[in-house]
């Protein structure tokens, strides 16, 4: 048989066929596990992210915290086309999101956002939906339109933000302060603008994002082996403060009623330990809601206690007549001619508010506060003695607070305080600016045994493991003798019990203190507002407190006297001192 193939040929056909069929298999081995494009990849990572630390009372209440904000999102592709109406069900009730905007949602192609709000909690429950879902095949594995199959995963749930959380509405504001929404990376994070909030920036900040990277199941858990790499998170520092929050609403109380009682502008107190620095209240009538800023709270967002410098009027004499004590310069006991209450300045007539008493000490100058006696009394100090003895209560300086944009006032130079004019309207209060920190502070210098110290806010730095650290405060600094500190205590007793404080007077425990009332001068000339000031202290056998109220921009037209505005609030911070177990009745 001639035209018949032989056998050789026959078989290097059917050689030839199985080679063609094993490089078939091996094309489509290699399109489908072998070639990179076409399997998605089984590493991923996560990140943890950290968070802003929280504020909390002395008390321990949590006044800022921030809270994690999830998006959650799927791939729509992914979902049985026969299970859709149970993922729009169950997903609807474990998110509260309503089943129209989740069908609306899933009505698109792809990977798409459902909600880029979702709380921790809610985070939580979905997470628990996930894997329901998982187990009853509500996702599915799919071929995509270049023909690559694409595992079925399950609802991701990210982090998308972090918000802040202020518990207790406009609470000590503008002492905490409030917070800026700024992008870092795919996220919103939040950075202190004002109060605690930007002074503690650093320390509040997180320090670092945890991170996870591994491989990944089904269900976009990474599995956790020695192949995977962790990088643990870093919590900023939480932050607790010294004042604590029942005493602080309390004090906002008494204010709110006097603000409305008195139409003054804006009335603060302030509270401290004058021993250590410890801030127990710092309360304005001007607050505002830091989640709610509205464009009327603008004027509200300074800290005025430490951001506006005014002109002290009289509460500066105690200051002034403890300088002069301190150099022996005065004798309290000794007679002085107060001129029935009238002193030629210039071209300028000074007066009292009162007529001086027959046959007045030195000490009554304080008691009763007389313009006059003080521009004699300063006269006895030169302009450099002056200007030195000022600037070593701390004024024209920084307190040192920990609160941003603190201003420090304003003294004479030597050289204006060495005239006749400047040192007379020095004298009672004119002439100079200081703020309320700086006069709160001057004043627990007589409390403290004749030491200037920095006042604080903040009692301890926590860090996220529990370890906690105090901040370091510069050394107190001797301003007077111990000795003029404790008669300059006996001074403002007798302000009082029988001068311009008597409706400061509380029964059962110590109260000293001086007045002040001070025009306010704008555009260069005095109008009909005033600031109604008292500063002083009050103390059992045990505990002492430094206390500061003014009440600034007083109407002319009604009360408008330190003796009238500011030392009857003073009077109700004290007995609420006593009714908090602050102070204890004197036996």
């Amino acid at each position: 048989m001639d035209g018949a193939p032989k056998k050789s040929e026959k078989l290097l056909i059917v050689f030839a066929i199985l080679c063609l069929c094993f490089l078939v298999f091996v094309s489509i081995v290699y399109t489908k596990i072998i070639f990179p494009r076409k399997i998605p990849t089984l590493v991923v990572s996560k990140t943890d992210v950290a968070t802003r630390g929280s504020i909390y009372s002395q008390d321990g209440f949590d006044i800022a915290s921030s809270k994690k904000l999830y998006k959650v999102s799927v791939n729509t592709e992914s979902i049985d086309p026969d299970r859709k109406e149970l993922f729009i069900n169950l997903f609807s009730i474990y998110s509260n999101i309503p089943k129209q905007v989740i069908t609306d949602k899933i009505s698109q192609k792809g990977y798409i956002v459902i909600s880029y709000n979702i709380s921790p909690n809610t985070a939580a429950n979905l997470r628990q939906l996930n894997s329901k879902f998982l187990a009853y095949d509500v996702f599915r594995e799919y071929e995509d339109k270049n023909g690559r199959i694409v595992q079925k995963m399950g609802i991701s749930i990210e982090v998308s933000g972090v918000s802040r959380i202020y518990n207790y509405g406009d609470m000590l504001e503008p002492v905490i302060g409030y917070t800026k929404k700024v992008e870092n990376g795919k996220i919103t994070v939040t950075e202190g603008v004002k109060g605690i909030e930007k002074y503690r920036d650093g320390i509040l900040s997180p320090k670092q994002d945890g991170k996870l990277r591994g491989e990944r199941d089904i269900g976009f858990n990474i599995i956790q082996n020695k192949d995977s790499k962790y990088r643990p998170r870093q919590d900023g520092f939480d932050v607790e403060l010294s004042i604590p929050l029942k005493l602080q609403k309390k004090v906002e109380e008494i204010l709110d009623t006097a603000k409305e009682k008195y139409k003054s502008n804006e009335i603060v107190v302030g509270i401290i330990n004058p021993k250590t620095g410890a801030i127990l209240s710092l309360a304005t009538t001007n607050r505002f809601d830091p989640k709610n800023i509205k464009k009327s709270d603008y004027p509200y967002l300074n800290v005025d206690a430490i951001e506006v410098s005014y002109e002290p009027g009289s509460t500066i004499k105690p200051i002034i007549y403890s300088i002069l004590l301190d150099k022996h310069l005065i004798n309290p006991m000794q007679s002085i001619d107060l001129n029935n209450g009238i002193y030629r300045l210039g071209k300028y007539i000074i007066r009292d508010d009162t007529l001086p008493i027959k046959k007045p000490v030195i000490e009554d100058v304080i008691i009763r506060s007389s313009n006059v006696g003080m521009i004699k009394l300063t006269q006895r100090l030169s302009g450099q003695e002056f200007y030195d003895g000022l600037k070593s209560f701390g004024f024209s300086e920084l307190t040192g607070i920990d609160l941003p944009y603190e201003k420090n006032g304003l003294i004479p130079s030597v050289k204006l305080l060495s005239g006749e004019i400047y040192k007379a309207s020095a004298s009672y209060g004119y002439g100079l600016r200081t703020t309320f920190m700086q006069l709160l502070r001057a004043y627990s210098v007589f409390s403290n045994g004749g030491f200037l110290i920095t006042p604080y806010l903040t009692q301890n730095l926590i860090a996220p493991n529990g370890d906690i650290y105090i901040p370091k405060l510069p050394p107190k600094k001797r301003v007077i003798d111990n000795l003029t500190a404790q008669k300059m205590q006996d001074t403002l007793i007798k302000v009082v019990s029988n001068g311009t404080g008597r409706s400061a007077k509380v029964d059962g425990v110590i109260v000293g203190g001086k007045t002040g009332t001070a025009r306010i001068a704008k555009e260069g000339k005095y109008g009909s507002l005033y600031n109604g000031s008292f500063f002083g202290f009050v103390k059992d056998d045990e505990n002492i407190y430094t206390i500061g109220v003014v009440a600034f921009g007083s109407h002319g037209s009604e009360e408008y006297y330190g003796s009238q505005t500011a030392a009857p609030i003073f009077k109700e911070i004290v007995k609420l001192l006593k009714d908090q177990g602050y102070l204890k009745v004197l036996k």
